[in-house]
């Protein structure tokens, strides 16, 4: 179509606006994505052939209005945004930028209590079920729900834990009815939508920000409990490319116990060009030329080989860190000797 009028659908309006950001800015929003949907707008932006200017001001114009929505609702929840866009914009139209954001971006659960600080947060969920904490906490930007977990009982943080790590997908009825509950108790009106928290990852998050000591606590008792859970998210606590958060001791101390000419060469096949860096810069200059050398007539290597053997590295850096040999750099700026 050379042309398009107005009334364009999702996808086009998604295109619309890439190229109306230009090459550079579109770039960036791609790596957000996911395959096919890069692949649906490139064939989208590929039919353009031209954009009238009204209809490009309508398409930017919306995603403004979405954005400032989106920003209100962040600020205080979305009868908040609505209150604030009534007011600029007249009720009807608030209303639609409203409901084309629920629609469009999915908005979470329990956004009434995304916006209670922590202390009042604490006190509030203080004689809650254990399963009604972990599902609050996996909505939770990771810092906050480190606050919360770091302030439970010892028991009730390794029940906890467990929950958030092995949590799947939460009906959304049964969601709707927890946060109508929890609505009523702060006195707190909000919509809602649902998503699938919880996993390894989210638990993986809070760890990472929680202190020390209630790290490990946790981490003994689910060994305990269950070692093959424990063991999977320790994997996830410290990647392979996390090894740019090493000091120079720290990687020199663990380069003594790698093997250089076999693992290490193949670990780096899949590493970004950061962490070959680091790794180089505390090699001897023989060492260097050895590892260049191996690296450049390695040739294919399997992604299964790869992983194994950055994994093993890991390992090897998880051990020395709890032997207390190495520094790791944790969450919120703390240096650990563990």
């Amino acid at each position: 179509m050379s042309t398009l009028s107005k009334g364009v659908a999702g996808r086009q309006k998604a295109a619309i606006l890439l190229i109306s950001l230009g090459s550079e800015l579109s770039a960036k929003v791609f790596r957000y994505l996911r395959e096919s949907e890069i692949e649906v707008l490139a064939k989208e932006i590929a039919m353009i052939r031209r954009v009238p200017p009204e209809v490009r001001d309508e398409v930017l114009s919306e995603f403004k209005e979405l954005c400032l929505a989106k920003r209100y609702i962040d600020e205080g929840g979305l009868e908040y945004a609505k209150d604030v866009l009534e007011k600029a914009v007249g009720l009807q139209k608030a209303l639609e930028i409203i409901r084309k954001l629920v629609d469009s971006l999915q908005v979470r659960p329990f956004e009434f209590i995304r916006k209670t600080g922590p202390a009042e947060l604490i006190n509030f969920l203080h004689d809650e079920h254990p399963q009604t904490i972990a599902l609050i906490l996996s909505y939770l930007d990771p810092e906050k729900a480190a606050a919360v977990l770091g302030a439970l009982e010892p028991r009730v943080q390794i029940d906890v834990a467990k929950r958030i790590a092995t949590m799947d997908r939460t009906s959304p009825s049964v969601v709707a009815e927890v946060e109508k509950v929890l609505q009523r108790k702060m006195s707190s009106l909000v919509d809602r939508e649902y998503t699938a928290p919880g996993g390894l990852q989210t638990i993986v998050g809070m760890l990472n920000k929680v202190d020390r000591a209630t790290e490990k606590l946790i981490l003994e008792n689910l060994e305990a409990e269950d070692p093959e859970l424990a063991e999977e998210i320790k994997k996830r606590m410290f990647l392979f490319e996390d090894i740019v958060l090493l000091d120079d001791r720290s990687i020199q101390r663990v380069l003594r116990e790698v093997d250089i000419e076999k693992d290490l060469p193949v670990a780096l096949k899949g590493a970004s060009e950061e962490v070959r860096k680091k790794i180089m810069k505390n090699l001897s200059t023989r060492a260097q030329e050895n590892l260049k050398e191996n690296l450049q007539y390695l040739g294919p290597v399997r992604l299964k080989q790869v992983e194994e053997a950055q994994q093993k590295i890991v390992s090897l850096i998880r051990r020395l860190e709890a032997e207390g040999e190495i520094i790791v750099s944790r969450g919120g700026g703390d240096e650990v000797i563990v």
